[in-house]
């Protein structure tokens, strides 16, 4: 079991995630719909759902070293700002970012924001002392408000295959380290590919989080990419990511587009994908956590991509300790992880006090991850004893399809605990 989740500081920066890769973007205000979408999430296997092995079927279009070297020239010649970037796939947030992040990207240098390509922070929640792995760091925009949360006692890697999206991130950690009073540097930037992290020096077992924002789509093989992501995870770690997903497997039209795979497009998995890799590789069944809809906006690329629809969605994905004995149980969110107090995004939406059933799935990530000790729990599920608690629940639909949540968010829905039962009145 890994150790608990340390009290949280006042201040100190809950779970982020928004706009169109489900989170608070930086990046190109070009326009686009972006909206934010609450949790509900995943399971294993769906009526339709294929299992993939390898590379995906999404990236069958081009090899793996004509795809590399495109996404290498893309990013690291063609586009010199963010501006350059030719689709919304990437679109300012209107919801304004929290207080601690405001700050803590300010403090970042204006050449590592300038070259920033990504779609804003992914940042779950309990940081301080953790280990964390970010995937696709580019000039470490990510990584350095990341340095900032886990504190001066826990450390942010940061690994991109693009040379010179490195070297601008390491030549500002002496800047960022004296901004943030640290005595000595907590992030590191290596060069290398997300599919072969050992490849880097990245060793077994390393880190409590792994991270991703938007780039995953433009790795030729993304079960690779999960599979080194569950090598280098404690036992009992998450991994935390945003990207975009397709509604049907692409055409090789879409897949051979040069400008559709620099803009995060030709290479978006279908979503039902993720599901068959998450179980092949050992994690836990996807948890989905937001969902934003894309809008191309360019009537070349529309055409282009025909009926195909995409969204962006963040989802977490636990390496669940082998061996972990948990059956169905009832939690109680105890309400202390700060900006968080009332409520917690994760599998259901855990409100603080409020009595949920748990299946064996969630019971097994709550027990052996950083959130052990956020939860009450007990063994026993529908039929046990009650814990005490303000509300009662049931076990919570899981909506598994990215789409099919942003369908929902207009959908009219009982004020006061949907699916289960009210406590006392007054009690929500």
């Amino acid at each position: 079991m890994m150790a608990a989740c340390p009290p949280r500081e006042q201040g100190q920066q809950p779970s982020l995630c928004l706009c169109a890769c489900g989170a608070g973007c930086q990046g190109p205000g070009q326009a686009g719909a972006g909206v934010r979408a609450e949790s509900r999430p995943g399971q294993h296997r769906m009526p339709g759902q294929h299992r993939v092995s390898g590379r995906s079927e999404a990236q069958a279009g081009q090899s793996p070293p004509e795809v590399l070297q495109l996404e290498a020239d893309y990013y690291g010649k063609e586009l010199q700002k963010s501006e350059d970037l030719k689709t919304n796939a990437c679109t300012t947030s209107a919801r304004p970012l929290p207080k601690a992040v405001r700050d803590a990207l300010e403090r970042v240098h204006e050449e590592v924001v300038a070259r920033y390509y990504g779609c804003g922070l992914v940042i779950p929640e309990c940081l301080s002392s953790c280990w964390i792995l970010d995937l696709g760091s580019g000039s470490g925009r990510d990584c350095y408000p990341l340095s900032q949360l886990v504190g001066e006692q826990g450390h942010v890697t940061g690994i991109d295959m693009t040379e010179g999206q490195v070297e601008v991130a390491k030549k500002h950690i002496a800047y960022h380290m004296d901004k943030f009073g640290y005595r000595k540097p907590n992030v590191e930037f290596v060069h290398g590919y997300m599919e072969k992290l050992g490849d880097a020096g990245l060793a077994d077992e390393r880190y409590d989080i792994v991270i991703s924002n938007c780039v995953i789509n433009l790795a030729p093989d993304k079960t690779a990419v999960l599979r080194e992501a569950f090598r280098v995870l404690k036992p009992g770690g998450e991994m935390y990511f945003s990207d975009i997903y397709a509604s049907q497997r692409l055409s090789e039209t879409v897949r051979r587009h040069r400008v559709l795979w620099g803009e995060c497009l030709a290479g978006a998995l279908y979503w039902r994908d993720l599901y068959s890799i998450a179980e092949e590789v050992g994690f836990s069944p996807p948890c989905l956590v937001t969902a934003s809809p894309i809008t191309i906006g360019n009537k070349e690329l529309e055409g282009i991509v025909g009926d195909c629809r995409f969204v962006s969605a963040t989802f977490r994905l636990f390496k669940v300790p082998g061996g972990t004995q948990a059956g169905p149980g009832q939690v109680i969110y105890k309400g202390r992880i700060m900006g968080h107090e009332r409520e917690l995004v994760f599998d259901a939406n855990f409100k603080e006090g409020e009595v949920v059933d748990v299946d064996a799935e969630m019971a097994a990530i709550l027990q052996s991850s950083r959130f052990a000790e956020e939860f009450l729990i007990r063994a026993g599920g529908a039929n046990a004893a009650a814990l005490q608690g303000c509300c009662r629940k049931g076990v919570k639909e899981k909506i598994r399809d990215p789409f099919q949540l942003l369908e929902r968010l207009t959908a009219p829905g009982p004020a006061c605990c949907p699916g289960g039962t009210c406590g006392p009145p007054g009690c929500c």
